[in-house]
């Protein structure tokens, strides 16, 4: 019984440390959301052609929006533009599905959306709530596609180092160390933070 309580004691203490150090992260990715501004587009279904036009749609709005953003490396002026020029980065979307021969509606918006713990090539990002461009074509229901708008981290975007790029942006460096550690820990690590929101939103429930 005494070696059952102890195996039970052990796993609390394991949940705890779990939940505690989720915590910490998830304060550590709302100061590193309030820096960015990721890209997320949706395809209208899981067919394969729908999933092509889907990227050849990212590539468009890339484009138009790396010249919506220039040079910019502030956040609230980036975001400004942005939602300044919505209508041209739908208009683009939508050019783009007319010349694939498709007559999917392309929608455009900014605006506050929960990403899972997401790699990248040479970087990666906790879960959570981010300001984000969202570009649905036509109905939205298949599979996503995600990046980092700004600082512009997305592929076909980058043409500096990661750390360099978000140090230019504003991050400072616990946020580039948070996003670019090498080691194999780090998506352990934002795991964490998905445990602790779950855990957090578990709470809310239980308490309606």
């Amino acid at each position: 019984m005494n070696r059952l309580r102890k195996v039970e004691l052990a796993l609390l203490l394991s949940l705890a440390l779990t939940l505690a150090f989720g915590s910490v992260l998830t304060q550590s990715q709302a100061s590193l959301a309030n820096r960015v501004i990721r890209l997320h587009v949706l395809a209208n279904s899981d067919r394969p052609e729908d999933q092509a036009l889907k990227l050849k749609v990212r590539d468009k709005i890339l484009k138009e929006a790396e010249t919506v953003l220039g040079n910019e490396g502030n956040l609230q002026e980036a975001e400004a533009r942005l939602r300044e020029n919505l209508p041209s980065l739908a208009k683009a979307g939508a050019d783009e599905v007319a010349a694939e021969g498709y007559h999917d509606t392309v929608t455009v918006r900014l605006e506050k959306t929960y990403f899972p713990t997401k790699e990248y090539d040479g970087f990666s990002f906790p879960a959570g709530e981010y300001t984000a461009l969202r570009v649905l074509i036509g109905k939205g229901e298949g599979h996503n596609w995600w990046c980092v708008l700004f600082p512009p981290l997305c592929q076909g975007a980058v043409t500096e180092p990661v750390e360099q790029t978000a140090r230019k942006a504003g991050l400072s460096e616990q946020q580039v160390s948070l996003i670019t550690e090498k080691n194999q820990g780090y998506v352990l690590k934002f795991k964490c933070v998905e445990l602790w929101d779950s855990f957090a939103h578990l709470l809310e429930d239980h308490k309606k």
